[in-house]
């Protein structure tokens, strides 16, 4: 027993320091080479002795067939020296010997479709003066617009070509005066009729005016330029929203710019109803401006409206409070100028036509 008891102390630290070594960190290892921390990789991996043997062989792998080649499309050459496409070299003159139009022309270019009840189809358009355009061979059509004048032709491209179109088109610039002043633009417009003033029935029925149609342009603004084809025309000038209107006949020729200038006899009439000369003028007045006949040429309300009237004699009936009143006077012209009426009982209407009127 005193044996054992001599050799327990130090078994039992022997097991003791076992057991802590198999609990340890890597960190505890001393050596030359400390094994590796996994995950990382092992240095130096053994290589097998013999490889193994399978136990069957294995299937042999199946052969993929080639995929069949499609053959190569045929492609036709063009034949030689033939192009895809032609050029159209385009321009246009006043005349046939005249000047080349250089500005102000729209080209369009349609195929033709003979026999075809659907309309022609654009496939081109250019705003050039001499343009060129890029066609396969066809039948076309090519129109050019210059202002309100428009022209055609037909072509045929089986080559390179150029065409040169007849633009038989002029200008016209129209002003209007007063002896010697001119009229505001904001006053004044134009209508351009095709034709002779002089020749504007229609044959079809005696009297009748060709001006009922719709004009060729209306409303021309003074000193803007119209493109119009060669001929002759009538232009009706409007001043005012009175009654002074002229007309008068323009020729256009090919390459020429007409200067047109329209002298109206008319003056601006400014209209008062006053109980006394050079008194305010009494608002709300009904007014009409009639014709020594009778005929109505305006009416309107205000204390004091304006109208341009053409020289001439007219009758003025202001209408105020249940009251008709009614003056005359006389349009000189180019001499603007007030028209007083005097709101008394001389100068109220007593004809049978003013009394319909009150009523």
């Amino acid at each position: 027993m005193t044996c054992l008891s001599r050799f327990r102390a130090p078994l039992v630290a022997l097991l003791v320091l076992a057991l802590g070594a198999g609990t340890s960190s890597a960190q505890w290892f001393q050596g030359p080479n400390p094994p590796p921390t996994p995950p990382g990789n092992i240095p130096n991996p053994p290589q097998p002795q013999n490889p193994p043997v399978p136990l069957a062989p294995a299937a042999p792998a199946p052969q993929q067939q080639p995929a069949p080649q499609r053959p190569a499309a045929k492609e036709t050459p063009p034949p030689a020296n033939a192009p895809l496409r032609y050029s159209l070299n385009l321009a246009a003159r006043y005349s046939a010997e005249g000047q080349n139009v250089t500005r102000a022309l729209h080209w369009r270019i349609f195929v033709e479709r003979p026999g075809a009840a659907q309309p022609l189809f654009m496939v081109s358009e250019s705003q050039d003066a001499s343009p060129t355009f890029s066609l396969p061979p066809g039948k076309y059509v090519v129109h050019v617009a210059y202002g309100l004048a428009s022209f055609t032709r037909r072509v045929d491209v089986t080559e390179n070509r150029r065409e040169t179109l007849v633009v038989a088109a002029g200008g016209l610039r129209l002003q209007g005066r007063v002896a010697d002043a001119a009229i505001a633009p904001a006053k004044l417009r134009f209508d351009v009729y095709e034709g002779n003033f002089l020749q504007r029935s229609d044959g079809k029925k005696k009297g009748a005016m060709r001006n009922e149609r719709p004009p060729v342009v209306r409303g021309v603004v003074p000193g803007d330029l119209v493109l119009l084809p060669a001929g002759t025309y009538y232009v009706q000038s409007t001043y005012g929203e009175g009654n002074s209107t002229i007309t008068a006949d323009v020729r256009i020729e090919a390459g020429r710019l007409t200067d047109a200038i329209v002298h109206h006899r008319a003056a601006q009439i400014t209209l008062r109803l006053v109980h006394a000369a050079g008194g305010e003028a009494l608002a709300n007045t009904s007014w009409s401006v009639l014709t020594p006949g009778g005929d109505s040429i305006k009416e309107f309300i205000g204390a004091f409206p304006s109208i341009v009237l053409a020289d001439g004699e007219y009758v003025v009936v202001a209408r105020h409070d249940g009251k008709t009143y009614q003056a005359n006077f006389k349009v000189l012209a180019g001499r603007d100028r007030e028209v007083e009426v005097l709101a008394r009982a001389d100068n109220q209407a007593q004809t049978p036509q003013q009394s319909q009127t009150k009523q």
